[in-house]
């Protein structure tokens, strides 16, 4: 939080800090929480395990169609008013999931939470880009990083171990408590914006698209984006069907425990906020490829041991990639911020489900193997984009 804190006229306060965390965390608590139950949902609603993935998905999808339209409203109205009231609206649907009869309804309720999350992200983004200067909006994304990252480790865990010792649905319940908690934090703390500038009307906001869809640097790390998300959701879906069978046969709370090397990320994100203000992006970029590569031929070894420390690899390279990414939009963008993050956020999460459909394939066909060697080849395309596009930062 010091780096949040700092003497000066855009230094923003702690408990503004403390908000824009908290937003990040129940964005990704909601976002991953069925992704360690996925063989439990299977066998209680009585559908194949690849269909239950579906619920991952959903999601990803929703976020990626509405994020443009909330850069485009969030430009023209403002900020803290779309955060605040989609943090509250967010507690129903996550409640409503614990009563879902079928994979039907349940997939109705985790798409409806991912038309309201990107209301948190992206606008998140966007203020930290409008409220703080360049280094200072880097250090902050990188502690709002981590905040992300808690928070998708802790959705996992809770549910798996909620789960493990009552029922799926309690675990959704529980997780919608910790929604209406977060809800509230955001709503108090978090100020009115000081320095937002707004695009006059829907015209404004759709003539900046040209500008951001013309911009090398950002469709360089729209790129990114894509890669980061699907990465993350090719690696942590398809290891948990792995970890689930023989020889393993984990069970939903060890294999939300598995997501404790989400940890390496809160670690390794603000630490490369902090490098990547003052060192050179595209060398940080490929010192992450090199540890997310290194961390998947940790995952073709047999013992758990090495699956779990080439896991943490990939945390300690991915997360910093977003970092990375999403710290750099609010320099690349000229002007229409908000919009440039929703075209990031729209990149990304078409990343994600693209992540959830294409290693299927190769699952079925070549097990663990094929999807980690998928994951291996978007990461080195995620590297050509990065070093062409970020050349000149």
């Amino acid at each position: 939080m010091n780096a949040v804190s700092e003497a000066g006229p855009t230094a923003i306060p702690r408990t503004t800090a403390l908000a824009l965390v908290v937003a990040g965390f129940v964005t990704f608590v909601n976002m991953w929480c069925t992704q360690a139950i996925l063989p439990v949902l299977a066998k209680s609603l009585q559908v194949s395990p690849a269909l239950t993935g579906y619920t991952v998905t959903a999601p990803l999808v929703a976020t990626a169609v509405m994020a443009p339209l909330i850069g485009m409203i969030s430009d023209r109205f403002g900020r803290r008013i779309f955060i605040r009231g989609a943090a509250l609206l967010l507690v129903i649907p996550t409640v409503l999931a614990a009563f879902s009869s079928s994979l039907t309804m349940l997939i109705a309720c985790r798409f409806a939470q991912g038309l309201l999350l990107p209301f948190i992200f992206t606008i998140t983004i966007a203020y930290i880009s409008d409220e703080m200067t360049p280094i200072n909006a880097m250090k902050m994304v990188g502690i709002y990083t981590s905040g992300t990252i808690s928070g998708g480790f802790s959705g996992r865990l809770i549910v798996g171990f909620v789960t493990a010792l009552a029922n799926w649905r309690i675990g959704f319940l529980v997780i919608g408590a910790i929604t209406l908690a977060a809800a509230l934090t955001i709503t108090f703390l978090l100020p009115k914006e000081r320095r937002f500038q707004p695009t006059l009307g829907i015209s404004g906001a759709l003539s900046s698209f040209p500008n951001h869809l013309s911009n090398r640097r950002l469709l360089g790390t729209y790129a990114v984006g894509f890669g980061v998300l699907f990465s993350l959701v090719s690696v942590f879906t398809f290891i948990n069907f792995r970890l689930a069978e023989a020889p393993y046969n984990l069970g939903p709370a060890a294999l939300g425990a598995i997501f404790v090397v989400y940890l390496g990320g809160v670690a390794a994100s603000p630490v490369a906020g902090r490098l990547g203000a003052r060192m050179n992006r595209r060398m940080l970029m490929a010192v992450c490829v090199g540890l997310i590569l290194t961390g998947l031929a940790l995952t073709l070894a047999s013992p758990l041991w090495l699956i779990c420390l080439g896991l943490l690899f990939v945390c300690f390279g991915v997360f910093p990639q977003q970092t990375l990414a999403t710290g750099f939009i609010g320099v690349a963008a000229r002007g229409a911020k908000s919009t440039a993050v929703g075209l990031y956020v729209t990149t990304y999460y078409v990343g994600g489900s693209f992540g959830g459909i294409l290693p299927a394939a190769a699952w079925h066909d070549t097990g663990w193997p094929g999807c980690a060697a998928i994951t291996a080849i978007v990461q080195l395309a995620m590297l050509g984009f990065a070093l062409k596009s970020w050349r000149d930062t």
